[in-house]
């Protein structure tokens, strides 16, 4: 296949590309954790606090269900700890930044700092236990119904570098990720582990490029894109999230289609050119690196990982066919070549540069927008100015004013969501 966009880089690398077989496909019978109305605040450290794998997952579910009514709170504060920290102590915290936007599913995720980045000690372990169980008793008892994902603290990168200390830290983390899981049981909440399925990514990568593996965790504390592309995974998957965008048939000797996720209309072969209309439900995960100077760790995670095959599937099919190779053209532009072969076996356009990938990307930025609007009410004004007595007279009517631009971008990211029908024609070369 030639005339490959950047976007597929990164899955040319481990062979999947736009080659797809139907077993690639994950299928499960459970529904979507989020519904209609679904109010989500993610709390947790700096990591949450990067706002990353949050906005990911944010734009995976607007693009991947544009009528779901769901809103999307980033809480997350830098050196947290399961008792508070830079925001204020924990209740204050949880009062202000979870309870206050009324939630009905929150996430959490804390640990890198509470264990203290030191070798076990039962003390410091005792205290994050005693500290987890009182906020999640707290969020419950001020939000009844909320249903909560418990998250199994993210890795600290000892795959990459040699070990701090005997053991390694993330053996540390792992033993709090134990906890996390236990307290999820116990308390009826939902877990999603976002350590171990990173570290294999991390192993796998290393393996292949060792001085991009390090790049996914730079610090070894804080993931770039790509490590929180795989934890925004890890907690889609949690959530039962589907892989499937649309999945589209096409018999080219007798005209007939089939869809999964899609219509499909107008289908004709003629003079050896087949077209047709489609108009899919939902848009595919681009996977390009929102960092375009940083893209190489990016793509690295992309093909050390499973994401392509777990989360964004758009399959289309072809049959039938009788010229050995194809042009596909989608809204008149060129997005790749294939042999018949290839086409009856299934391409999966999300690795390609269609105009169904730019309103994707569109979406990720009006929702990388949207979150930096609320950022800054809270963190350059609601919270430094609420000691401010000078600022009282001001900060009500600015806070006010900064939710009202909530809704206007929320409705650009929604509508800029909602699928398009686009013109598909297959050209013999």
């Amino acid at each position: 296949m030639r005339n490959l966009s950047r976007f597929c880089l990164a899955a040319l690398t481990c062979g999947t590309l736009a080659l797809t077989a139907q077993a690639q496909t994950p299928s499960t019978n459970a529904p979507f954790a989020l519904k209609n109305g679904d109010r989500v605040v993610f709390y947790g450290d700096s990591i949450t606090d990067q706002r990353m794998y949050t906005l990911l997952t944010e734009q995976y579910i607007v693009t991947r269900f544009p009528n779901l009514n769901v809103r999307f709170v980033h809480s997350g504060w830098g050196g947290d700890r399961v008792t508070g920290g830079g925001g204020g102590p924990i209740d204050l915290r949880l009062d202000r930044d979870v309870t206050a936007y009324k939630p009905s599913v929150v996430t959490v995720m804390l640990g890198m700092n509470d264990a203290s980045y030191r070798a076990f000690d039962a003390g410091i372990f005792q205290t994050y236990a005693d500290g987890y169980k009182h906020l999640v008793e707290k969020v419950k008892k001020d939000n009844p119904g909320v249903r909560l994902t418990l998250i199994q603290p993210s890795p600290f990168d000892d795959v990459t570098r040699p070990e701090s200390f005997p053991g390694g830290y993330n053996a540390v983390l792992l033993r709090y990720a134990n906890f996390v899981g236990q307290l999820a049981g116990e308390q009826g909440a939902g877990v999603a582990d976002l350590n171990n399925p990173v570290v294999a990514m991390l192993k796998k990568a290393n393996a292949t490029d060792p001085t991009n593996a390090a790049k996914l965790i730079p610090d070894r504390v804080h993931p770039g894109w790509g490590g929180h592309l795989i934890m925004a995974e890890c907690l889609l998957k949690s959530w039962n999230a589907p892989a499937l965008v649309s999945s589209v048939r096409v018999d080219a000797a007798s005209g007939k289609s089939s869809a999964q996720n899609a219509k499909v209309s107008k289908v004709q072969a003629k003079d050896g050119t087949v077209s047709w209309s489609a108009l899919e439900s939902a848009l595919p995960f681009p996977l390009a690196s929102p960092d375009p100077n940083n893209a190489a760790p990016y793509n690295l995670a992309v093909a050390s990982s499973d994401f392509v095959q777990a989360l964004d599937q758009e399959t289309l099919t072809v049959t039938n066919l009788a010229a050995p190779r194809y042009t596909l053209k989608v809204d008149g532009k060129g997005v790749g070549e294939f042999t018949k072969e290839q086409l009856a076996a299934g391409v999966n356009l999300a690795t390609l540069n269609t105009p169904m990938l730019q309103q994707a990307l569109l979406v990720g930025r009006l929702t990388q927008l949207r979150s930096n609007v609320h950022n800054s009410r809270w963190r350059e004004y609601q919270v430094p100015q609420a000691s401010d007595p000078q600022a009282a007279q001001f900060l009500p009517t600015l806070l006010k004013n900064l939710d009202a631009a909530d809704e206007p971008l929320t409705k650009a990211q929604r509508d800029a969501a909602k699928p398009r029908a686009h013109q598909f024609v297959l050209e013999p070369k």
